[in-house]
């Protein structure tokens, strides 16, 4: 199997879906503003800088969706993609996912964006695989704020590539895999695959790209 691994935010996107959902929610007067921003952005900067406390994120990132009730917040989602995801669906990233299709690579997205937010937009990208934060439901299927199994963040995308590879009867080592990322948070990833792509990365990934002879990429430099 030749697997196409993609991380989603700066990478197939020029945004961050979490963060961007959770300011559509701040216009559709879902949240406080006069906190939420901060907080939203405070979370952020704690990703950025390899600190996030991806429990405590998903419970207040999640607190509008559980708070309005699915019908809500799916209508809210539809509404979202039109206004801020599909024009962000720019033609260097599509293109990348339809080589990797036309080659005949099963096409995963691997992000440390919660489901709700995510499903939609690899459905977009028609990727085969969605491996994101998995969010507990209860006994009636509303989301609770918790999250289901191990979440996908740092060495937490490899356990979870690496269960899902299981479920198919394969390892790692049975398959070659290319992981295309932008994040210091995704170097145990990276490190793990045959191919590794650093995509619009960041300064610090970019240096060790160079050190190691990975290949870089950049999709929205013309943009």
């Amino acid at each position: 199997m030749n697997l196409a691994l993609f991380d989603l935010d700066h990478t197939l996107l020029p945004l961050d879906s979490d963060q961007s959902w959770g300011e559509f929610t701040l216009s559709l007067g879902w949240v406080d503003p006069a906190t939420f921003k901060a907080k939203n952005d405070g979370f952020y900067a704690d990703y950025q800088a390899g600190c996030l406390d991806i429990h405590d994120y998903v419970r207040f990132s999640t607190a509008a969706v559980r708070q309005q009730g699915h019908a809500a917040a799916n209508a809210a989602h539809a509404q979202f993609m039109a206004q801020v995801i599909r024009p962000a669906l720019l033609p260097a990233a599509l293109a990348l996912v339809d080589e990797h299709r036309r080659r005949g690579d099963t096409l995963v997205m691997v992000t440390a964006t919660n489901e709700f937010v995510t499903r939609p937009i690899a459905q977009a990208f028609g990727m085969e695989v969605l491996l994101a934060v998995e969010l507990e439901r209860d006994a009636d299927g509303l989301f609770t704020g918790e999250i289901q199994g191990v979440p996908t963040l740092r060495e937490g995308k490899v356990t979870r590539v690496e269960q899902w590879l299981a479920s198919q009867g394969l390892t790692l080592a049975d398959v070659h895999a290319t992981f295309y990322s932008d994040s210091m948070n995704d170097l145990p990833l990276l490190d793990k695959v045959q191919t590794p792509v650093v995509t619009n990365g960041s300064p610090a990934l970019r240096q060790i790209a160079m050190e190691r002879g990975w290949r870089i990429l950049d999709l929205f430099e013309n943009t």
